[in-house]
């Protein structure tokens, strides 16, 4: 498979830079959730008399009724079906891997969201949240990447006691977990969240979205990277609807809009693209619709606003099945700034940042790209941080004391050491 070649364990080593696009609830690896369900107090709603539930949730007590609903302590049902047998069930309904056919983009979006369900009960256990997070810093930093800004719905977390969470109690154990992550580890760059509430909505939900950036941005202003609208852009409302709403955002708030997660040309979801751009988006989230708006294209490279692009989700939710085919190559083709994502990486079983490089450039890159088209990859993806310019050069120099030693590993374990024709820089 890919993991056992030469290519990936290369990859695999190599300071990544930054993920600029993934979501909070799927970043943990399926590893990493499944030992979460080992906290006390986990109930599941059992469908029927059979290993069969789709919902979790911590409570001292039997949760509240629900039709068609058997709640049972997962310790419980873990005693009479064997551990193994349901966290062989939990992996399964846990990720979209292994992938079957899906019929289209929609049916692969319904199942996609069939695994937040099972999921948020489980992570927005307020216990849980700081691990959870704790956990996919690490995965990620162990994975070659040494920052992160990721979408965030910011939910609303519980617990046993009954507490009542407000969002910016939420993000409070996101600041004080990443402290926490970056003592441990001081190479890390660090963190950043893009708040990213749902899209389907209407102008005074987008409102109230509103107040609480305002407030969260007030309390935790060098945490927050800026704002946009998240979930299956067909689905949701576009952008063109909350025009108004939007140009209410302070200008020291940036945006990151998602925009032209389609394959239809002439749509709304696809003309998302037109409005990101002309609300002054900072990066254009997936932007896999922009090959067909010239102008767009031609107004990316003059405001040097980045693609943020996610080759595995793509194909997963259904966009592209042959990866020389995905628009990403005319952006490599023609210099326009592309950042490389894993958006979901958790949903795939993919690696948070590998896997994706893996696609760019043995998929989609062309035949003569080599190790300068990786290294540029790594240092735009900290160009186009949300980071502050003197921020940046700091992190910079972070990354660069890794690649130089990657670059002196390569170089020490090459069989053609001894010429220096040979070596990496």
């Amino acid at each position: 498979g890919i993991r056992d070649t030469q290519l990936f364990h290369f990859l695999k080593k190599m300071p990544k830079g930054a993920v600029l696009h993934a979501h909070d609830t799927a970043l943990c690896s399926t590893e990493s959730i499944i030992k979460l369900t080992y906290y006390d107090s986990l109930w599941a709603c059992l469908q029927k008399d059979d290993l069969d539930f789709s919902i979790l949730r911590f409570a001292k007590t039997e949760p509240q009724a629900q039709d068609n609903c058997n709640w049972t302590l997962l310790t419980e049902v873990r005693q009479k079906y064997g551990a193994e047998n349901v966290d062989e069930y939990l992996s399964e309904h846990l990720t979209l891997y292994p992938t079957k056919k899906f019929e289209d983009n929609n049916a692969a979006w319904s199942t996609f969201m069939d695994i937040f369900s099972l999921l948020d009960g489980l992570v927005m256990y307020a216990p849980a949240w700081g691990d959870y997070y704790y956990n996919a810093l690490q995965e990620f930093y162990d994975d070659g990447v040494q920052y992160l800004e990721f979408r965030s719905v910011v939910p609303t977390l519980y617990d046993l006691e009954g507490t009542v969470y407000t969002p910016l109690d939420t993000v409070r154990i996101y600041v004080e977990t990443l402290e926490k992550f970056k003592k441990d580890n001081p190479d890390f760059i660090g963190s950043r969240m893009i708040y990213a509430p749902i899209r389907n909505t209407n102008p005074e939900g987008v409102l109230s979205y509103i107040e609480t950036l305002k407030e969260i941005k007030a309390q935790y202003p060098d945490f927050i990277a800026g704002f946009d609208l998240v979930g299956q852009e067909e689905l949701g409302r576009p952008l063109s609807e909350f025009i108004d709403q939007l140009l209410e955002i302070p200008e020291d708030i940036d945006f990151y809009f998602h925009a032209g997660e389609t394959n239809w040309f002439g749509s709304s979801v696809d003309e998302n693209l037109i409005d990101a751009i002309l609300l002054g988006t900072k990066r254009i989230g997936h932007g896999f619709g922009l090959v067909k708006h010239p102008v767009v294209l031609d107004m990316l490279k003059k405001l040097n606003v980045a693609i943020e692009v996610n080759p595995i989700s793509n194909q997963v939710l259904q966009l592209i099945t042959d990866f020389r085919n995905h628009p990403c190559a005319t952006f490599f083709a023609d210099g326009y700034p592309v950042v490389i994502s894993s958006d979901d990486p958790s949903f795939w079983k993919a690696t948070p940042l590998t896997h994706d490089f893996y696609i760019a450039f043995l998929g989609i890159a062309s035949q003569h790209s080599d190790l300068r088209l990786l290294k540029k990859l790594a240092l735009n993806s900290i160009q186009y941080s949300s980071l502050p310019t003197e921020q940046q050069f700091e992190a910079l120099e972070k990354w660069q004391a890794k690649w130089d030693q990657f670059i002196a590993d390569v170089n020490e374990e090459s069989p053609n050491r001894g010429s220096s024709s040979l070596h990496l820089d």
